[in-house]
């Protein structure tokens, strides 16, 4: 029997991290359409309205139903206002382990909603679903995202060489590939001990039940 992730909303101090519903179409496709997002993601540039609508309303919740994973948006508590993505890839129900990765838009960086977000989210999975180990891959130059790895306390394992296809704009404004390394990182439960009473202080998890 496949296993799933639950529906569920996460809060801190300032974020709440909760299913996308198709009110964050626009706000999506506007985030998608930036450089450093285009340069360390496969997604499609530019990005289109179509494009969001078709992962918020099919791609992510079919990853979810199949057990593969499982995808948040990240908003501020204040504003509501969409500031990044939370996805969980490759899990391994058996191992209990999962693999993740974040995507915070531009005007929301160097505020530390990445590691906040992230943080949150290692600690749900710790606790409420007893995973055992959680797993990111960073290209070797996206400083920003080790950065953040190294935040939340996880230890770089190693570099798969020659694994990730980045992507660098052209003298054409096109898009060409480039290929580099990938930086491994993990974390297990005891790198983050003490870290619940952060995510205490924000109101922590909360199900949903009417969401599919």
């Amino acid at each position: 029997m496949t296993s799933t992730f639950p529906t569920i909303s996460i809060s801190t101090e300032r974020l709440v991290l909760r299913p996308f519903d198709e009110d964050d179409v626009p706000a999506l496709a506007e985030m998608m359409n930036d450089e450093q997002i285009g340069a360390w993601t496969d997604a499609p540039q530019p990005y289109s309205q179509q494009a969001a609508h078709r992962w918020i309303t099919e791609d992510a919740p079919d990853e979810r139903t199949a057990g593969r994973g499982l995808s948040l948006a990240v908003t501020e508590f204040l504003t509501q206002r969409l500031v990044g993505v939370i996805q969980l890839a490759r899990t391994d129900w058996h191992v209990r382990s999962t693999e993740l990765s974040y995507i915070v838009a531009s005007w929301a960086r160097g505020e530390g909603y990445a590691s906040e977000a992230a943080l949150a989210t290692a600690q749900w999975l710790f606790t409420d679903q007893k995973f055992e180990r959680i797993e990111l891959r960073t290209a070797a130059d996206n400083t920003a995202s080790q950065q953040v790895a190294q935040k939340i306390g996880c230890i770089s394992e190693g570099v798969l060489r020659g694994a990730c296809i980045a992507r660098a704009r052209a003298e054409d404004e096109t898009w060409t590939e480039v290929r580099t390394d990938y930086i491994v990182w993990s974390l297990l439960p005891e790198d983050i001990e003490g870290a619940g009473d952060q995510l205490a202080e924000g109101g922590g998890f909360t199900s949903y039940t009417d969401w599919n």
